[in-house]
């Protein structure tokens, strides 16, 4: 096995177990509290080098180390010392180290952070705690992969109060702070009663002392006109707004440009604050606001002009989730600028001069015509604007005014009909308050006809701005009908959010099979499929996740009468309480059988009937609710009963476990035959 940084970690252990805080560990003589999956591969505790490590010498796919019971009603930050060896190439499936946070009463590990990249040395990571009310634990999980010769050590485990972008600059490990190395210029680690620069401040801020520990940039080294020097800290894993402040001294004897910015995942600098000062011969104090909807870093940037130009010393970096400015007014929430249509327009209208080109309609379960995207019996709009008082055929549909500099993602699902030529019969412009003109950000070239269809749209305006829907007829001859469904925004780009970790106790079986296996796999099992099922007139067109994704099903035409097939759900932590599991199914084909669900409880031999539906149910993918407890661990399997012809193929995707009571209750949990309103459409 490789050799792991011993004398790295030995520079970063702390003083003494007794100074650690709940939850932290440096491992030097015990695991603090931490207790390993004794059913999974084992972790080593190596006292001397002051660290705990997981190999390939044991035969086993993956090591779990879950920490004491926590609690924290503030934020908190989790910085986590580790390091990943191996001897091979790149490899299919490496070694990966995951951390989860394991809430009380809930039944799933949320992921908060996973890293895969080998190293010669340790890496830090910083992992921002939310604050809770609720009880939680740490669990770290080495995952071996089908790497030969890997090993995963963990050196310290620091849990402090605050946020991961506060930084005194007092540890070893910067808080996670780095340097992007520069030949010329870059930041140092200044104090410590070392005098290896001129620029060496006398004090720091922190504790007023030679002792004291800051970071600083000169310009000794300089050789071009404006080199660059960045500090960039951890990136914030939660949403926050507030107060920024820190401390720095600056000295000049030719121009210098101190500059904060924030950066996102997609690489966008945006400046938020820039020194107004030629000279600060004491730590001064400079305060932003600060909004990280989404995943940011924070980087302080010196450019200097000479190799005179004086120098920059930073320290004391700090957050506060209270805005230094004393803003007024409620944030604005980006929820409000979506809609699912079921109770109104929420903050959609439409202008007069246009005439009612979207109307707000229902379909009633059927086998002719799709239902929403919702709930497949619920509300949508429709376009049909061969009769619009405007010339051209053109229905708009305005959103409500979004404030400008934020970078938005807009998702909607969208469904068309009857159109001979699909292109352009849909699109997007987004209006800025203070211009006429309108810009098409997104246009629909083609799409499966009666597909609900999801779009995704990234874009960031200076200027307040609206969406602006618009359907569009190409001739009174070629006018068919666009359906608009479940409008979200959110803040970040589209990209930023597809990188986002998944959230806990869903699937979508985009990738895979998530936390699901089968009793048995072969010909009459479930499927995991894309677009139509090979049997007509049975079976989805698409999946209800984006229309072009993954759904499971059960092929028919591959099953006798009465065969059945079973998903099975992994085992699920129990928990006290009311849980919901929302899923979408689809019951479409003449000789439809029977889909049910059941909940296996730990211990017992049999399984409790939760939901049921036999025969042909719509031509739309339906929302199932189902509600339920249990207090010891226990699986949810569905159950599919090919029915009596091939046209029965049944089925499932999207499928989403909640730690609550539903928010909506269905009011018959098992139905048999069609049901009363099959083939009533309403308008």
């Amino acid at each position: 096995m490789l050799r792991l940084c011993l004398l790295a970690a030995q520079a970063l252990s702390l003083a003494g177990a007794a100074l650690l805080s709940p939850g932290s560990c440096a491992f030097e003589d015990s695991a603090c509290g931490y207790e390993w999956d004794y059913t999974q591969l084992p972790w080593a505790l190596h006292g001397e080098g002051h660290y705990i490590s997981v190999d390939t010498s044991y035969e086993g796919e993956k090591a779990v180390l879950s920490s004491p019971e926590l609690y924290s009603e503030e934020w908190s930050c989790v910085r986590l010392i580790y390091q990943i060896a191996t001897t091979s190439e790149a490899s299919p499936d490496p070694a990966r180290l995951n951390l989860y946070l394991r809430q009380e009463g809930e039944s799933f590990d949320r992921l908060l952070w996973s890293a895969k990249e080998p190293s010669d040395s340790w890496l830090i990571a910083s992992l921002d705690l939310m604050n809770s009310t609720k009880k939680y634990k740490i669990v770290l999980e080495g995952e071996m992969g089908q790497d030969k010769s890997a090993s995963i050590a963990v050196f310290e485990i620091k849990i402090t109060p605050g946020y991961c972008i506060e930084c005194d600059f007092e540890e070893n490990h910067l808080c996670g702070f780095v340097n992007r190395w520069n030949p010329n210029v870059n930041w140092f680690v200044g104090g410590g009663n070392i005098r290896n620069s001129q620029s060496v401040l006398p004090k720091d801020h922190t504790l007023n002392s030679e002792l004291g520990h800051y970071m600083y940039v000169d310009s000794v080294y300089v050789k071009h006109f404006q080199e660059v020097a960045q500090l960039i800290s951890p990136k914030t894993m939660a949403p926050m707004s507030g107060c920024l402040s820190f401390y720095y001294q600056l000295k000049q004897e030719s121009s210098i440009v101190f500059t904060v910015y924030l950066r996102d995942t997609s690489g966008f600098y945006e400046e938020i604050w820039k020194t107004d000062s030629a000279l600060s011969a004491d730590w001064a104090l400079a305060e932003v606001d600060f909004d990280a909807p989404y995943p940011m870093e924070v980087i302080f940037e010196v450019a200097f002009n000479s190799a005179k130009g004086g120098y920059v010393a930073l320290d004391d970096i700090s957050f506060s989730p209270v805005y230094c400015s004393n803003q007024t007014g409620a944030p604005f929430n980006p929820a409000e600028a979506g809609c699912n249509f079921e109770e109104d327009l929420c903050n959609f209208y439409q202008d007069h001069k246009d005439g009612p080109g979207w109307s707000r309609v229902k379909v009633k379960r059927n086998v002719y015509r799709a239902g929403d995207h919702t709930t497949g019996f619920g509300y949508y709009l429709l376009a049909n604007t061969k009769f619009t008082s405007q010339p051209g055929y053109i229905g708009r549909l305005y959103g409500p005014t979004l404030p400008g500099n934020l970078q938005f993602c807009l998702r909607f699902y969208y469904a068309l009909y009857g159109f001979f030529k699909m292109s352009g019969t849909l699109a997007v412009y987004i209006f800025e308050e203070n211009h006429v003109v309108q810009e098409k950000i997104w246009s629909v070239l083609d799409s499966p006809k009666g597909v609900w269809t999801q779009a995704e749209i990234s874009f960031k305006k200076p200027m307040p701005c609206k969406v602006v829907f618009v359907s569009w007829c190409k001739s009174f001859w070629d006018c068919g009908l666009v359906a608009l469904d479940d409008v979200s925004l959110s803040l970040g780009s589209c990209q930023a959010a597809d990188l986002l970790l998944p959230n806990p106790g869903e699937c979508t079986f985009e990738k895979d099979e998530c936390m699901f296996t089968q009793k048995k796999r072969g010909r009459g099992s479930w499927h995991r499929r894309r677009g139509p099922t090979p049997t007509s007139y049975t079976g989805p067109k698409g999946d209800h996740t984006t229309g072009v994704g993954y759904y499971m099903y059960i092929e028919a035409s591959n099953m006798v009468y009465g065969q059945r097939a079973y998903l099975v759900s992994r085992s699920l932590r129990g928990t006290s309480g009311k849980q919901c599991l929302t899923f979408f199914y689809h019951m479409y084909g003449g000789g439809t059988g029977l889909l049910s669900v059941y909940l296996k409880k730990e211990g017992d031999e049999e399984e409790i009937p939760l939901w049921r539906r036999t025969g042909e149910q719509s031509i739309s993918w339906l929302r199932g609710l189902i509600e339920y407890e249990s207090d010891r661990n226990y699986q949810i399997i569905f159950e599919a009963i090919r029915g009596v012809s091939m046209r029965s193929d049944t089925a499932i995707d999207d499928i989403l476990f909640q730690a609550r009571p539903c928010l909506e209750v269905e009011e018959i949990q098992f139905s048999s035959g069609y049901p009363d309103s099959l083939n009533e459409i309403e308008y």
